[in-house]
């Protein structure tokens, strides 16, 4: 092959496979043509009896001639023992957390983060996926080396989210729109699995070889564990009609009074769409929940709610926004100004759909009705077939809403509750569970 110049490279076919052509006078230096039509210039040599490369740059960035004198640069440096290949590698690994979360959050952006399911993050997941590297994840940890991280540095990014170290309020994008950071040990234990997510990725791109942030012992979420007391419904249910009465909390307050009543998330009944509500069926059959498309069977006092609901809101959405937005926006600011300074004071959105499946639970109802009550993906027989099933899921969703309208209305139940004979509905279960092992075994 004669000596690579521009003629010579640009006249280089493509091929189904990518290849190099060497350079006539300068012995290890080539370019390689990719089977995209790329070319790219590089140099081969040996260090440590093994054969390695070195890619210079791109053919049109780098030309022939500046190509072959910064081949002779590493050549010399090979001469003398050095390894230009594992010294770039080293370089290229020696990125910073920082700079590791960003191309982490183009990586999610691009779809190549998979979530729950096997499937790219939301939209929404991202957003808070971000907030919680911007706003604790990088001011902790962002300047050290992703390959010179510790589980001991890992620990202490922890330790300083609950001891509120990143506590803040800052200005968002929006008009007057404000982001309030509180740390604590939910947030501290979603940060470390967020770093152990991004430390996956850094593997996957070949930047280290383990995970410091797997095997750390997480705080415990209390809120997670929270669910209301009789007491509490009662109380929650004095707030909720002192709190109607302000025209402008109309909206928070059924909000609130739909998530205690279904223990949907909240982000799906802020969201609803007129066209996921189906009052004829009695369900929700919401497009885009965190399951991907979910139907929620729901109960008598929900369709009341909805259905008053529909004739003062014709528009798309259930809950429509204010000054333009196309969603409801003001929930969070709502909910503070209702629960801040009443008893209520630590009690969170999730505190609801908690202790609707707690409450299903102790009515006695299956592990796999409570899962299809409130969206939850599992894998038995029971729960593939379910949403077929839905008579049974109907009546479960209004005992266990009617159960909860009850106790907001200050009314005592006991376990045994009179809303529904426990014969009867340990009957239907039986009847639910026998149908759709009949489905299972006539579908194999």
């Amino acid at each position: 092959m004669p000596k690579l110049t521009k003629r010579v490279i640009d006249a280089l076919e493509t091929r189904k496979k990518d290849y190099v052509v060497w350079d006539d006078e300068l012995p290890g230096f080539g370019i390689r043509v990719f089977a995209s039509g790329r070319r790219s210039y590089l140099i081969q040599y040996r260090a440590n009896g093994r054969s390695r490369r070195y890619t210079i740059g791109i053919h049109g960035v780098w030309t022939p001639e500046t190509a072959r004198r910064e081949a002779r640069i590493q050549l010399g440096k090979v001469a003398q023992g050095d390894n230009p290949a594992e010294e770039r590698l080293v370089e290229r690994n020696a990125i910073t957390v920082e700079e590791l979360s960003a191309q982490y959050v183009d990586a999610m952006h691009a779809g190549l983060i998979l979530g729950k399911g096997g499937r790219p993050k939301k939209p929404d997941t991202i957003y808070t996926d971000i907030g919680r590297i911007n706003g604790h994840i990088v001011p902790l940890i962002g300047k050290r080396r992703v390959q010179d991280l510790t589980k001991a540095n890992v620990t202490k990014m922890m330790n300083d989210i609950i001891s509120g170290k990143t506590k803040a309020v800052r200005k968002t994008a929006k008009k007057r729109g404000k982001s309030i950071l509180r740390g604590g040990r939910g947030t501290a234990s979603r940060c470390v699995g967020l770093v152990g997510s991004m430390l996956t990725y850094a593997i996957s791109m070949g930047i280290i070889e383990q995970n410091v942030a797997h095997g750390i012992r997480k705080p415990k979420d209390r809120v997670r564990d929270r669910r209301l007391s009789s007491s509490e419904f009662k109380t929650l249910g004095e707030i909720l009609t002192k709190a109607e009465q302000t025209v402008e909390l109309a909206p928070t307050v059924a909000i609130t009074r739909l998530l205690a009543l279904t223990g949907c998330r909240r982000s799906e009944i802020i969201k609803l769409k007129w066209r996921e509500v189906d009052f004829e069926h009695s369900c929700l059959r919401l497009a885009d929940s965190k399951e991907g498309a979910s139907v929620r069977p729901v109960g008598l006092p929900v369709i009341e709610i909805l259905e008053k609901r529909r004739e003062k809101t014709p528009g798309e959405f259930v809950f429509p926004g204010t000054r333009g937005a196309e969603i409801f926006g003001s929930f969070p600011n709502h909910w503070n100004r209702m629960f801040s300074s009443s008893e209520l004071a630590d009690f969170t959105a999730h505190v609801l759909r908690h202790s609707f499946a707690s409450l299903a639970n102790d009515l006695g109802f299956t592990e796999s009705t409570v899962a299809a009550l409130v969206g939850h993906s599992t894998n038995s027989v029971t729960s593939k077939y379910i949403h077929s099933l839905d008579s049974v899921l109907i009546t479960a969703a209004d005992t266990v809403a009617g159960y909860v309208k009850g106790l907001l209305e200050g009314m005592e139940f006991k376990q045994t509750a009179q809303i529904l004979d426990r014969r009867s509905r340990q009957i239907a279960i039986s009847h639910f569970i026998d149908d759709a092992r009949l489905v299972a075994v006539e579908a194999s």
